[in-house]
């Protein structure tokens, strides 16, 4: 609001603790930032660091031999300096349109739809010091969407032509479930008509296939035709496709990127609108010549990247321009708001998977031999593109540093990540952009940059106006009496004139006294001027050195003595202050070499380096034993692997579980799956992974990785289900278990008495044995019959 700020106050979300940035830039030594540095005028000192202010008071210091006009501006108030006097911009943030976001797409409000908001925007930037503003996008419904189906028309695609014919009807119907206002178009390709990517010689001409057993006629070779205008009338479509033939070139690699580039760039002929979503379909079945493959056929020519259509809308430039390159594909696609789908067989989903990577917003779908899934897979790839929102910035300037941090559907911000997923259409996201200048351009630069969602019209423009001037620099005075009529007065100090010094110009250059010595040291003991420099007229003259600069009152500072990494001083992400370090946005660390960009560390689940790591410097730091990966996502061992890999194996296989409702399985789940009839468990890298499906069975799969890094999945075909028990069979099997065990101890109890009794028998044996011999023998000791004796 135009007054002086005292400092800038940072609250940690860890703590309650405020800390003002004053006391963070005064290190352990007391070295106070703003008094050290070499400021000699207030646009120098307000380049120092956005805390520091600078006092413009004429009679500021008055009576002391040296005095800083640079400090923060509570301590210039302290000093003596009236807060009128006191410099100290700041950066602000200006809303100069902000219509509200729309919620429909068609209807009478068309031609009005709003995604982003804000839509223009100022900022007034102080350099070193972070401002913010907020960005709201909104994927909303019912949204207009042009289509522009690009086909491959080499001889190999003769099978995938026919399955088309048909395609504009069906296609309608499909996406009329999406959109009430959609639009088809087609175009095809060949290669271009030379040697050696086409057959030259003058009985191929007019027709190529000439000679050809399988096929013997076909059209001649051509490089791009546009067909069909984008039109709401899909019988045209179907018409134009069924009078299509084939046609043959020589080489593998088809010309499909010269098709891609002027069908972004002719946007009067294609018909593109500009309020509709823009779908380019690229159906081919093999890989496409790159820049640089024209050299082969002696084009030196590098693409001009603008439309070359002729009156009969073919491609005219196809045997004088070399194939475009990555980049200028990307640059064209995204300058005109076109997702790119590229619809190629199962064989060149890598190669164009690695192509999505250098191009923004372009996705790869599987497509059948034949094309049969063609309509499921521009439906997928369509919804893929309307789940998933992602900032670009145009025009950025090399002196501003931006940074992102988005909240999505959750609601936890992401700190360094610019883009949004698993969105449904009308969700609205957010981010909120950290915006930091560096420097100063040249007096009175304006510049402008643009922040945009991907493959949207709508844009956010941000002008940007640099706060590097002093309102007490519009005052200055030549020749002023106070500079002894030999100096400007500018902002409370005195610039002299060549050959003169001190405060008010009063000293020539050679002069020296022991007063003046004095004034040179930094402390009692201390070398005059540090050592690097020369004592003249109560001011240090530091010497020039070849690595740098020396500055300071005392000659105590340098702008090279800094922490360095891989020998650049501070890693090139930050300005050596005073032997320290001051890093751009975005960096962090004693040498700036420490990224606080996160998107890196995002999985393809959307978790900071998959939940099992901290994302340290730009790269994950996994936590988790066993896990590794650049987001720590593979994790044999962990206790949650088997769970993960289990949605991949249900979605893949059997299109069920909790991914098959929506369009993540295909980009979550990339490994290869290996389905086996008999699963092998003998590889000690191996785990084994069992659940159970809904239907009571077992599924058995193994989780590894390859040496390349590369996660496999090996899985039964089909869940293993043993057979529902016989109740009949269980009952006779209870029954006949009881009786058995009943037999079995009557058998025992049996057993038992039968060895009882006959031990007791040969007792009763063994007695009635003894009692007969004792009985005999008694007979012939005593006689039965004995006389009569008398007394």
């Amino acid at each position: 609001s135009g007054k002086a700020r005292s400092c800038v106050f940072f609250q940690f979300s860890l703590s309650t603790v405020t800390v003002p940035v004053c006391d963070l830039l005064r290190p352990l030594s007391g070295l106070n930032m703003c008094m050290s540095g070499s400021a000699t005028s207030c646009e120098e000192c307000l380049l120092i660091h956005p805390s520091c202010a600078w006092c413009a008071q004429e009679d500021f210091g008055r009576g002391r031999t040296l005095t800083s006009r640079c400090d923060f501006s509570q301590n210039l108030q302290k000093r003596g300096c009236d807060s009128r006097f006191i410099e100290d911009p700041h950066s602000s943030i200006s809303v100069l349109t902000n219509m509200p976001l729309s919620s429909k797409g068609s209807g009478s409000t068309q031609y009005d739809v709003i995604q982003i908001s804000p839509q223009n925007i100022s900022l007034s930037l102080r350099p070193g010091d972070q401002t913010w503003f907020g960005v709201q996008v909104r994927q909303v419904e019912d949204y207009p969407v042009d289509l522009y189906y690009l086909m491959d028309l080499s001889l190999s695609m003769k099978d995938d032509l026919d399955t088309i014919r048909n395609l504009g009807t069906k296609l309608a119907l499909e996406m009329g479930k999406l959109t009430s206002n959609f639009r088809l178009g087609f175009g095809s390709f060949v290669d271009k008509n030379m040697s050696p990517f086409s057959y030259t010689a003058p009985k191929y001409q007019e027709n190529p296939c000439s000679g050809y057993k399988l096929f013997p006629n076909c059209v001649p070779t051509f490089g791009f035709r546009h067909i069909l205008s984008l039109t709401d009338k899909v019988d045209r479509f179907n018409e134009e496709v069924q009078k299509q033939m084939v046609s043959r070139n020589r080489d593998a690699p088809e010309g499909g990127f010269d098709a891609i580039l002027q069908a972004a760039v002719c946007k009067e002929e294609i018909g593109w609108r500009k309020e509709a979503y823009h779908l380019l379909v690229f159906a081919t079945d093999d890989v496409p010549h790159l820049a640089l493959d024209g050299r082969l056929g002696g084009l030196v020519q590098p693409h001009d990247g603008r439309c070359h259509l002729n009156d009969q809308n073919e491609y005219s430039a196809s045997t004088k321009m070399d194939y475009p390159s990555l980049a200028l594909l990307g640059e064209k696609l995204a300058e005109n708001n076109i997702f790119l789908i590229f619809a190629v067989t199962k064989r060149l989903y890598v190669i164009y998977k690695n192509f999505t990577a250098l191009i923004p917003g372009t996705t790869v779908e599987i497509l059948d031999q034949d094309s049969k899934n063609v309509i499921q897979l521009i439906i997928t790839a369509y919804n893929n593109i309307r789940s998933k929102v992602e900032l670009s910035v145009w025009d950025h300037p090399e002196d501003i540093s931006l940074s992102f941090t988005a909240t999505c559907q959750d609601g936890k911000p992401l700190p360094g990540l610019r883009k949004c997923a698993d969105l449904k259409i009308g969700d609205t996201v957010s981010f909120n952009v950290s915006v930091e200048a560096r420097g100063c351009p040249p007096r009175g630069t304006d510049q402008r940059f643009t922040i945009k969602p991907v493959g949207f019209k709508d844009r956010l423009e941000v002008l940007v106006d640099y706060q590097c001037d002093c309102g007490c620099s519009r005052t200055a005075q030549t020749n002023s009496s106070i500079c002894s009529s030999i100096g400007t007065y500018n902002c409370g100090t005195c610039h002299c004139e060549p050959g003169y010094l001190g405060a008010r110009c009063e000293c020539q250059e050679g002069e020296a006294s022991s007063m003046y010595l004095s004034a040179c040291r930094e402390a009692e003991g201390k070398q005059i001027c540090s050592g690097r420099g020369e004592c003249s007229c109560n001011q240090c003259l530091c010497y020039e050195s070849e690595f740098g600069k020396i500055y300071g009152s005392f000659c105590e500072c340098d702008d090279f003595s800094c922490a360095r990494h891989k020998g650049i001083l501070c890693s090139g992400h930050g300005e050596c202050h005073c032997g320290e370090c001051k890093c751009h946005a975005g960096y962090i660390g004693d040498n700036c070499n420490c990224s606080t960009e996160t998107s890196s560390c995002i999985s393809d689940d959307g978790k900071m380096c998959s939940g099992r790591g901290n994302c340290v410097c730009g790269r994950c730091q996994c936590t988790e034993p066993g896990a590794f990966g650049d987001t720590c996502e593979k994790c044999p061992t962990c206790p949650d692997a088997c769970g993960t890999k289990r949605e991949c194996i249900e979605c893949r296989l059997f299109n069920s579980g909790r991914l098959a409702d929506n369009q993540t399985c295909q980009r979550l789940c990339k490994d290869e799956i290996i389905t086996v009839e008999t699963l092998r468990t003998e590889d000690p890298s191996a785990v084994l992974c069992l659940y159970k499906t809904d239907h009571d069975c077992v599924m058995k799969f193994t989780y590894s990785e390859h040496a390349s890094g590369q996660s496999i999945l090996t899985a039964l075909k089909e869940p293993e289900c043993g057979g529902g028990p016989d109740a009949l069979m269980v009952l006779l099997a209870v029954v006949g278990s009881i009786l058995l065990v009943g037999v079995v101890l009557l058998a025992v109890w049996k057993l038992v008495i039968t060895i009882h009794d006959r031990r007791e028998f040969s007792r009763f044996q063994n007695a009635r044995s003894r009692a007969r011999y004792e009985m005999v023998r008694n007979l012939h000791s005593r006689p039965i019959y004995l006389s009569i004796s008398s007394n």
